[in-house]
């Protein structure tokens, strides 16, 4: 691997939506490398509960501060995603030991696909390990409080889309 493609890492998810937990390895990582592409997948099968196009806005506007950071959207295989930046690094989060057998298990699928890119798994912060997309999901679509889970922004997209889903 080049060190130029080292300097490249790529941050996948389907951000649906982005959390603090998130934004938190994004924080961490982005003085790590001279890019960082965070690339918001779109994901069809797993039914995500916001659009791509607001997912990618949202995490945009979460991330704004960091100026080497990039969001983009995606609809492919993710090995193709990250050959077409020039990713020599996968970033992935690892909340709990829970989360390890999957993430292994993506790791060398992706190491096979795309030998000549390496995985890097981080952790959050102690106060984020707990937060997940889909527990912030359920809790705003029951009415709940998620503003100490995620961006404001994303706090008032969620509490629109539900409202948009009764009416």
């Amino acid at each position: 691997m080049s060190v130029a493609r080292n300097r490249i890492a790529v941050y996948p998810g389907t951000f649906d939506p982005i959390t603090s937990g998130h934004v938190d390895l994004v924080d961490r990582a982005a003085p790590l490398f001279e890019r960082l592409i965070v690339g918001v997948a779109e994901s069809a099968g797993k039914g995500p509960a916001l659009s791509l196009s607001l997912r990618v806005d949202l995490a945009r506007e979460a991330l704004a501060r960091h100026g080497n950071v990039e969001v983009r959207g995606f609809d492919s295989l993710l090995a193709h995603f990250v050959k077409e930046v020039g990713g020599g690094v996968l970033l992935r989060g690892l909340r709990a030991v829970s989360d390890f057998e999957y993430e292994f298990q993506l790791a060398s699928m992706n190491r096979h696909l795309i030998p000549e890119v390496e995985t890097l798994f981080l952790t959050p912060a102690e106060q984020y390990g707990f937060i997940s997309s889909s527990l912030v999901r359920e809790i705003s679509r029951l009415g709940g409080d998620v503003s100490d889970f995620v961006p404001p922004a994303v706090a008032r997209a969620l509490q629109a889309e539900w409202k948009r889903a009764r009416e």
